[in-house]
């Protein structure tokens, strides 16, 4: 059954692992950039908006960049009061312009001591892989206190950043991390990222991935949770040790694209 299921899912990720996948996913937000920052910048939003409908996720995302003069990085680190102006009113579903207000300043304070946004992430250069898997779950509850670490962080604006420590999958950064660390040779993720390996990615994991994998027999948890999400990550480490969440791919366009039961 598992040389089955493996055979299954490998065909599914060479079927969408690919340049066309990105058109209708909210990875085609970073792609509209070349610039690092822009893309950090840009797919850190469309990230953090991915819940709901991928077509209203990729509008509201562009709608985002428009109110930004389409230079992400360069109205977070220079902009002004009117600047700031054109993102009042702005919301996606619980997401509104307080939230957002807190984001650009955070990006500005980051930015004006670091490069790139990998360091928000990861303290220090190369993780030894034996460690990884516990590095990726030190590395999200890090960012979460680093990214409230301003004064005056708004209350209201936590739920939109997950972290291990309240059981939360952080299907949406696990999301970002892939596409920022993980690579291969199909041009969807982008791999700007070395301070850890594909390796050590956890499986971005929601109601759609969570259907599939115990549809499968592959997630026994019936609770879906940051554990569900190391489950899941630990048997796709059993079919690919090097690069367990290219399986995202496969997965979720069963349970979306194919509606998989």
């Amino acid at each position: 059954m598992k040389d089955e299921i493996h055979t299954l899912l490998d065909q599914k990720v060479k079927q969408y692992n690919h340049i066309d996948f990105i058109g209708k996913d909210p990875i085609c937000i970073p792609h509209l950039f070349t610039k690092q920052q822009d893309i950090e910048i840009a797919g850190f939003f469309a990230a953090i908006f991915a819940w709901g409908n991928r077509t209203t996720i990729i509008n509201k995302s562009k709608e985002l960049l428009e109110r930004m003069d389409n230079t992400p990085y360069a109205f977070c680190i220079g902009h002004g009061e009117a600047d700031l102006k054109k993102l009042l009113g702005f919301a996606h579903r619980t997401f509104n312009d307080t939230d957002l207000l807190y984001c650009i300043e955070f990006f500005k304070q980051h930015y004006s001591k670091n490069e790139s946004l990998e360091t928000a992430f990861f303290k220090t250069g190369s993780i030894d892989s034996k460690n990884e898997l516990n590095a990726v779950e030190k590395a999200l509850i890090h960012f979460q206190d680093y990214f409230f670490s301003l004064e005056e962080a708004p209350a209201r604006t936590k739920k939109h950043i997950a972290s291990p420590m309240t059981g939360s999958t952080c299907k949406r950064l696990n999301m970002f991390l892939r596409w920022m660390v993980r690579t291969d040779k199909q041009g969807v993720d982008f791999g700007i990222w070395k301070s850890i390996s594909p390796a050590a990615l956890i499986m971005p994991i929601d109601v759609h991935v969570a259907r599939v994998s115990r549809g499968l027999g592959i997630v026994k948890r019936t609770q879906t949770d940051w554990q569900t999400a190391i489950e899941l990550t630990n048997y796709c480490r059993t079919l690919d040790a090097k690069d367990p969440v290219k399986y995202d791919f496969a997965l979720f366009s069963l349970g979306v694209i194919e509606k998989f039961n």
